[in-house]
Order: structure tokens, then sequence, then C-alpha cells
């Protein structure tokens, strides 16, 4: 149960009106408890109220990147609160100083923050950080412009994750947290991105995976041994219900239920890592798309 002060928090940063906007209405839902327990309530507000300046963008995107960045400007490494740290980068959404500038140079910046702009500036970060990813398309490519942000695979996955571990789907404090199964096998399929894919392949030291061949090592990897194809897993089970909301670590299908020709591992923000076919590479994209056969989803250990 959530402490009556974080529920104060929760009620007055759901549905805030800023400029017309009304935050976590329209711009990533409401904070889960795990997101009101970890984010500072002056970061969650400003997350909350700089995503609305971009369409499409998720505060939990924001969120996520000044977690992984700075713990929300707690971290005490270089270039977080002075100087910049051994990339050049530094402030809590870790910036360098080029692409700040030309963000600011590109948008007005809400009032209030530091005059003139600086990345060291809370505020002034976390608007430049929501413009930055507006002009590399958020709204339509979140990998894509994860990347522009950070040029890692393994880092794009790394925000989507906790992205969703900062997102309640039914409401203030609501508890939608991965299993510690789903996450360590999500963790583990971050590491194999950019392995080729191989037919029967089961990891690489036999030079790549296939796509059922990818959910099985990263649910051994989690303590649980799953059936080896594609087919057997989803028969193993235990079956999301239809409408349920994917959880981090879930198993998603494409086919038919007497033939299901491919699975991958959900990752959040309607993101999966796969094994997606011959001459391509594990990778991050989208779990639903045009004219897809998705079948359904388990959720092993559950």
């Amino acid at each position: 149960m959530m402490g009556a002060a974080a529920g104060q928090l929760a009620e007055r940063v759901l549905c805030l009106p800023v400029v017309g906007w009304f935050l976590g209405c329209n711009s990533g839902g409401s904070p889960s408890r795990a997101a009101i327990d970890d984010i500072p309530p002056d970061y969650l507000t400003l997350y909350m109220q700089a995503a609305p300046t971009c369409p499409g963008l998720s505060w939990t995107t924001l969120a996520a990147i000044g977690k992984i960045e700075s713990d929300h400007g707690r971290s005490r490494m270089p270039g977080v609160i002075s100087g910049t740290n051994s990339a050049g980068a530094a402030g809590p959404m870790q910036f360098l100083a080029p692409t700040f500038a030309e963000a600011i140079a590109r948008h007005h910046l809400a009032p209030g923050g530091a005059s003139p702009p600086s990345l060291y500036n809370p505020q002034d970060a976390v608007y430049a950080a929501a413009a930055y990813l507006c002009d590399n398309h958020v709204a339509t490519d979140l990998p894509g412009a994860l990347w522009a942000y950070n040029h890692s695979d393994a880092y794009v996955a790394q925000v989507v994750t906790q992205a969703e571990q900062y997102t309640s789907t039914y409401g203030p404090g609501a508890d939608t947290d991965p299993s510690d199964a789903g996450y360590a096998a999500v963790v583990y399929a971050q590491g194999q991105l950019g392995i080729p894919y191989l037919w029967g392949g089961d990891g690489l030291a036999e030079g790549g995976f296939d796509c059922s061949g990818l959910t099985r090592a990263a649910y051994l990897a989690a303590g649980i041994d799953l059936p080896r194809t594609a087919q057997t897993q989803y028969q193993a089970g235990p079956v999301v219900s239809p409408g349920e909301p994917l959880k981090i670590g879930d198993l998603v299908y494409y086919g038919t239920a007497d033939n299901i020709h491919h699975v991958a591992i959900y990752i959040g923000n309607g993101q999966m890592i796969t094994a997606p076919g011959r001459k391509k590479v594990v990778k991050i994209s989208a779990y639903r798309w045009k004219g897809d056969d998705y079948f359904g989803a388990t959720r092993p250990g559950k």
C-alpha cells in the first residue's frame, strides 16, 4: 500500500493542468508505485510537465532517461552537478554541450529555469531532453529517438524497460512491475542485442539464436527451463488473458493455435527483443504492426 504522502503526490500529478494539458491523462498514464517510491517529487512533476510539449512523448520515457543517466539528479558521478563525464556529457539528463545548445536554439524552454538556460538545471535539462526526443520523432519511432540520445541498443532496451516500471495501468500506485524472473530474462536478452539470427541456434557459441532459442536462453538465465520451440513454449503457458496488459518479460507469439511460428520477449512500451529471421540480428522492435498475426502471450514463472 502507498503511504498517505505518496497517494497525495499521485493525486496531485495525475491530472495537473498545465498550458491546457492534463498531465498523466494523455502522456504516459499515472505513476506506478515504483515511480512514486523512486522519483523525487520535483523531478516527477518536471517529467510530467515536460512530456506534453512533445505530442506522443510519454513522461515515463523522460523519467527512465533521468533514472539511467543520473538517478534523477542524485548521482554524484562526474558530470552530474558539475564538469563532464568521460564522454563529455553533463547535467541530470547527461547532454553534450553542443546537443543541448542545438535543442534550446530550436525550442523555447519553459520559464523558471536558469538564465541563460543551463544543462545542469533540472528544469532546463528535462525540457531540452523532451525537445531533443521530439526532434528525433519519438512519437513514431521510440527506439530511433532513444538511439539518437545514446547510440547503444542496450541503452534503448534499458530505457524502455525502466519506463514500463514507472507506468501504472490501473491507477495511482498500482503494482504493474515485472516478476523477478521476467526482469532477469529481459536483462539477459538485452545483452544479446546485435547477435546474428541462426535457425536452430541456442547462443553465441553456436553462432547465434533463433527466436525460441533466445527466449529459452533468457529464461534459463532467470532459472526457468522452457521447452525449445515457439509452439511448445506457448503450450507451456501460463497464457496471459486476452485484454490483460502485458508485463516486462512476457513472451509474445505469432501465428495460430496449431502453428506458432515466432516468439519474442516483451520489454515494455509496446516494444520487444526479437531474433527476427535469416540475415538479421537480435534487435528491438514494436511487438505489433500493421498486418501482423499476433496470437497471444505467456508469462513464465507466474
